[in-house]
């Protein structure tokens, strides 16, 4: 069981997620779930219902991630997160070897780091947050619980981005300001105040 992992969601976040976490070779078993795409495979992987394992999921693993990007909806990372931790699983946190985290940094339980992604001195990244592609988290950020910080995006010294939020491809977000909770930053924002 140890090196086994469940990933909730079947779409084209879950196959990155899929992706580095093969390349840190922590584990080489795999189950997606995801109810609308039952039959399905990504790679050579079915994809199943999590009906019907009911009680018995535990006993494939209870390390599990959630593979679903929250682009439509910014409460949909936390109430899976909350309802799989409820059962009882285990959330590892992943980090790409083709990424860059201080050893000063703090990843919170579930949090993805992606491929060529940097998290800075003094950072901290919150529960169950993405860190996606080439994402720069500089020094003494702070990145709440269920946020995703998407791809390219910069988020620039002493920054506060608060829970449930997501923070578009290539915006950037200037130095000491403060994001409020379930905000949604467009792609390419530049961010210069509090909001």
């Amino acid at each position: 069981m140890k090196n086994k992992i469940i990933i909730v969601g079947a779409g084209g976040h879950a196959k990155s997620v899929l992706d580095v976490i093969e390349t840190t070779r922590k584990f080489k078993n795999f189950l997606f779930l995801d109810d609308q795409k039952v039959g399905e495979k990504i790679n050579k992987y079915l994809i199943q219902s999590e009906s019907k394992y009911k009680k018995n999921l535990l006993n494939f693993s209870k390390n599990l991630i959630i593979g679903v990007g929250m682009i439509n909806d910014l409460k949909i990372r936390e109430k899976l997160f909350i309802k799989f931790k409820k059962k009882g699983f285990n959330f590892p946190v992943i980090i790409s070897p083709y990424s860059y985290v201080s050893k000063k940094a703090k990843i919170g339980e579930g949090s993805i780091i992606m491929h060529g992604a940097l998290v800075n001195s003094g950072a901290i990244i919150g529960k169950n947050c993405i860190i996606n592609s080439k994402a720069i988290i500089e020094h003494d950020c702070r990145i709440n619980d269920n946020c995703h910080i998407a791809t390219g995006a910069i988020i620039n010294g002493e920054t506060i981005v608060g829970r449930n939020s997501f923070i578009g491809s290539n915006s950037t977000l200037r130095n000491n300001i403060k994001i409020k909770k379930f905000s949604f930053i467009k792609f390419s924002s530049k961010i210069s105040k509090n909001t």
